[in-house]
């Protein structure tokens, strides 16, 4: 195929090189239809005068053009009138239909606004009946496009005026900077609102087309802005502005998912803060319940009941240790500590107390202050703490984790009191230490969790973990979910992943020739999965959730095994080469 040159400094122009490619491209088609569909083609009038204007309108872009007037317009008016006087003829006729078509006079229209450089919007003329007196009243004109406006209103219990509530930080108001809290209106567009309902100039300013006009008498602090620093936080509840009977304007809320990064961009009211999602390009602030205004309404709900709680009844008005599921104990991993209800005396926290376990599982969940984190290689690996019920796989997924990379993953060997076995090494399925030293050991807080079984202790050390991230690996720890908050530690810095059963139909398909043992030194207790199994299996996950939900950073259903290992795999990778958002205290411990 013959190259055709269209460089800078080719003479040949794009209209001459249509032209001549059916005649260069012929020896090229062999089928004569074919030949005769590329002449035709290339030939047609239409490409050809397209070209032409092409060419001409880049030759004129080179000469950075300039409008000549800026009242073409109406010198096309003036025309058509003139030839309107004229003798008719094709020529006049046809010119007069050119220049009575709508796009060709918005296109001279156009023209004249580009020429005049006449962006702005016309804006009307200030009203002139200020009083003299009024020396402190503000006009303020803003140019309403299909964002709101930014700010809240009400009606002041004192004065009865009617002021500006707050501002959104981020909205039309706030990048104005001309309205601010405190202010009092008197008119939207020529229209007295002293005597009408916040909702009635609502409605006004919603029906307000292009420019709105406020009169307005300022506060006394103008200057209310403060410089606060950046603050994100990770939400740990849902929360949906429009089923929420206290936020003064349900309009301006944000809603978030439990979960999200928000950017809280003003905590001038101490009920509710100005945040946006972190991330957002839209820089406009919605409300949110504070942090202490929403400890103070779920901690009135919490009396009710843990799974359900009702809403309470305490309402503002503005005009504007964990579950455990008795039974079995999955077989799996000897290093893996966790007894069962059945066969446990005592199965206790590290950093257990007086506190009742109501108390203990019913902490108010809000927001947590966050940051990013990104690990470098120095770093230690941050640890990988799976929950999740008896019976869901973790053991089954932690096998596979260490199968699959052994040098990368590691398990903590737990301690022990019963006597060493002929064909067990101290140090590799567990550490075999006294009684009074475990017991020690107890009071000292060393253990993270521990129990007894027919009449010894069991339990994973702190320095059990220690000793698997010092060896440069990542330790897969599985616990009871209430031990998580007691882990979540600027040296851990856990990541939190919670297994999760498939719905009870799925189990009952997926885990019919499962085994499960009460103990993992009493293997030959291994008996099929019962229907209440399931049933537990399914109540507990249910229960971590609502007790633990706002802990976990990774959720996965083990429906199927290999889908599981292969989403949590993932998940590992990504953790330690992503950015990650961690609580701020991580940081500056």
């Amino acid at each position: 195929m013959p190259a055709l040159s269209t460089g800078p400094g080719s003479d040949t122009g794009l209209y001459e090189l249509l032209a001549a490619l059916p005649s260069q491209l012929q020896s090229y088609v062999d089928r004569q239809e074919d030949r005769t569909f590329l002449r035709d083609m290339f030939g047609e009038k239409s490409l050809h005068s397209l070209m032409k204007v092409h060419e001409k309108l880049q030759h004129y872009e080179k000469q950075c053009p300039s409008p000549v007037l800026h009242t073409a317009a109406s010198l096309a008016n003036d025309l058509a009138e003139e030839l309107q006087s004229k003798p008719k003829n094709s020529e006049t006729g046809e010119l007069l239909k050119l220049l009575s078509r709508p796009h060709v006079k918005s296109l001279l229209s156009v023209h004249d606004t580009v020429a005049q450089k006449s962006y702005d919007p016309e804006l009307p003329p200030l009203p002139d009946d200020i009083d003299d007196d009024e020396d402190s009243v503000k006009i303020i004109r803003l140019v309403k496009n299909k964002e709101p406006l930014g700010a809240t209103i009400k009606r002041d219990e004192n004065t009865g005026a009617v002021v500006v509530a707050r501002i959104m930080r981020g909205g039309a108001a706030d990048r104005s900077g001309l309205i601010h809290v405190g202010d009092e209106l008197r008119e939207v567009n020529g229209i007295p609102v002293e005597d009408k309902k916040p909702e009635e100039i609502i409605h006004i300013l919603a029906q307000s087309q292009g420019a709105i006009t406020f009169k307005i008498i300022p506060g006394i602090n103008e200057d209310t802005s403060s410089k606060e620093p950046k603050m994100c936080v990770k939400t740990l509840f849902d929360y949906d502005p429009n089923e929420d009977k206290a936020i003064p304007c349900k309009e301006a809320g944000l809603p978030f998912k439990k979960g999200d990064v928000l950017q809280i961009m003003s905590q001038d009211d101490a009920t509710w803060w100005q945040a946006k999602l972190e991330g957002d390009a839209n820089p406009r602030a919605g409300l949110i319940p504070s942090k202490q205004f929403q400890e103070r309404r779920l901690a009135l709900r919490r009396p009710v009941t843990l799974v359900h709680p009702q809403r309470s009844s305490n309402r503002r008005l503005y005009a504007e240790s964990g579950p455990h599921v008795n039974g079995f104990y999955i077989a799996g991993l000897r290093r893996s500590f966790r007894l069962s209800r059945k066969d446990r005396k005592t199965n206790k926290s590290m950093y257990e107390c007086q506190k009742s376990e109501q108390y203990d599982m019913a902490d108010v969940s809000t927001y947590e202050e966050v940051t990013p984190y990104q690990r470098q290689s120095s770093d230690k690996y941050r640890l990988v703490v799976l929950v999740g019920p008896v019976g869901v796989g973790l053991n089954e997924l932690k096998r596979k984790l260490l199968v699959s990379d052994p040098q990368h993953y590691g398990v903590t060997v737990p301690h022990t009191t019963r006597p060493k076995r002929s064909q067990e090494s101290d140090g590799v399925e567990y550490h075999f230490i006294s009684k009074h030293l475990f017991e020690t050991d107890i009071q000292n807080n060393k253990f993270i969790e521990y129990g007894e079984y027919k009449g010894n202790y069991y339990g994973t050390s702190l320095d059990s973990i220690r000793s698997v991230l010092m060896k440069n690996k990542v330790c897969l720890l599985d616990v009871q979910s209430h031990t998580i908050k007691h882990l979540r530690t600027s040296e851990f810095k856990p990541f939190v992943i919670f297994v999760k059963p498939p719905p009870i139909e799925r189990l009952r398909e997926t885990r019919k020739n499962g085994k499960v043992i009460s103990s993992k030194d009493d293997k030959s207790s291994a008996k099929s999965f019962t229907e209440e199994d399931f049933q537990e299996m399914i109540s507990a996950a249910q229960m971590m959730e609502n007790q633990h939900g706002h802990l976990f950073e990774k959720v996965i259903v083990n429906d199927d095994l290999v889908t599981a290992f292969n989403e949590m795999k993932t998940a590992l990778k990504k953790l330690e080469v992503e950015t990650h958002w961690v609580p701020v205290s991580w940081m500056h411990s």
